[in-house]
């Protein structure tokens, strides 16, 4: 295992300084994206509730639970990256044990999301019907990309596994399904989904924190995945 581990990190990685790198960016854009986010929310707010849960505590939730998910994910990435420690840990298990971080905080800001939206529901002031058509047309390429992960790209690989598995650094780019108009789909169009609940749902709180989601997960690449990329794959050039 040892000899292995010694084939997944990068010397390069190996250092505070990349450890950190762009993260004051990540944590400027928290700065500013949640104090925005909060300023479209608050004026729907009132007090309302959903399993007894109000409606301020989901918005926190539907806030909170992906910032905890994204740091982690530096966190895990970063350590990976120069130190393969998850791999150190846990051995071939390395993967699944991160699975059972990663997919639970994935599944919640979904779920945080549909709380709100249901204890902030009949504020958005937006036309049934129209909101459904437009909910539908943003479910349809939601769905593909979910379908095209499963189908053609697997579920390690879109854990990161390029982060724990010489293997997946070799694989080809997927030019397959959605993966064929764009090679970024799963931040590009799965996070349509929670747009589509919220319209679905009648919530502009909801709807808010489906745009701070949306425009965080793009903090996360730029300031963590695409960095860790360009060292990962530039090795082969």
């Amino acid at each position: 295992m040892e000899s292995n581990n010694k084939q997944i990190w990068y010397k390069e990685a190996r250092s505070i300084k990349y450890f950190l790198h762009r993260q004051l960016w990540h944590l400027l854009s928290l700065l500013i994206l949640v104090p925005i986010t909060w300023f479209f929310v608050a004026p729907s707010l009132g007090g309302s509730s959903w399993l007894g849960i109000k409606d301020i505590t989901w918005f926190w939730l539907a806030v909170g639970v992906p910032i905890v998910h994204q740091v982690i994910v530096w966190i895990v990435f970063r350590l990976q990256l120069g130190w393969a420690r998850l791999s150190k840990i846990f051995g071939d298990l390395d993967i699944l044990v991160w699975g059972l971080f990663f997919l639970p905080l994935l599944i919640g800001r979904a779920i945080t999301l549909i709380g709100l939206a249901n204890a902030n529901s009949n504020t958005l002031e937006f036309p049934d019907r129209i909101a459904i058509i437009i909910a539908i047309i943003l479910i349809v390429p939601a769905l593909y990309t979910f379908w095209s992960v499963f189908r053609y790209f697997g579920l390690a690989r879109a854990l990161g596994g390029d982060h724990f598995r010489i293997s997946f650094r070799e694989m080809p780019l997927v030019k397959k399904g959605i993966f064929k108009w764009n090679s970024n789909s799963m931040y590009s169009f799965a996070f349509l989904l929670l747009w589509a609940i919220a319209l679905l749902l009648d919530s502009k709180a909801a709807l808010s924190v489906a745009a701070f989601q949306h425009t965080y997960i793009w903090v996360h690449y730029f300031c963590t995945e695409k960095p860790d990329m360009e060292m990962i794959y530039g090795k082969k050039e």
